[in-house]
């Protein structure tokens, strides 16, 4: 039996905590707590028929690394999620990935706020994920960043 931890089934079904708990208490799902932390896990196999998108086992095995807290395979399945048009989920891990620094992740946040994709858009928070991605040496942003500096330069501004 394999758990994942209920943040990681909530992006994999894109239902609510509310309806989790609804779920665990009908038994429709099955659940454990953690016993050092009280943490409630989710039984994978349990919600395998209700998850949103296709996940083949190298997926699976990416969820598991992204679920112990790997911010690369975090960042990785974020980019699944967006491939299959499933950006608030890609959220959710791109923002734990970028929070332990990870360079790639912060420049596809920024991309999501400057477009709109996932979250309500918005122009500071983009700029602040592009500049922190530059700033970590990810360099397509280092270029936007670049180039944004040369046309306000230029522009007088």
């Amino acid at each position: 039996m394999e758990l994942i931890s209920l943040a990681a089934a909530i992006t994999l079904t894109e239902w609510s905590e509310r309806t989790f708990w609804r779920r665990f208490a009908d038994g429709s799902v099955k659940k454990e707590v953690e016993g050092g932390n009280g943490k409630s896990m989710v039984h994978l196999d349990s919600i395998k028929p209700y998850i949103a998108m296709p996940l083949d086992a190298d997926d699976f095995a990416l969820l598991r690394l992204a679920d112990r807290g790997d911010a690369a395979a975090q960042n990785d399945l974020a980019l699944i999620f967006l491939a299959n048009g499933k950006p608030r989920g890609a959220i959710a891990w791109l923002e734990l990935a970028a929070r332990q620094d990870h360079a790639d992740a912060m420049h596809w946040l920024a991309r999501c706020y400057l477009e709109g994709n996932g979250v309500v858009r918005d122009d500071n928070l983009g700029m602040m994920w592009l500049s922190k991605a530059a700033a970590h040496g990810h360099l397509i942003s280092e270029n936007q960043v670049q180039l944004m500096r040369q046309r306000f330069i230029a522009s007088g501004s």
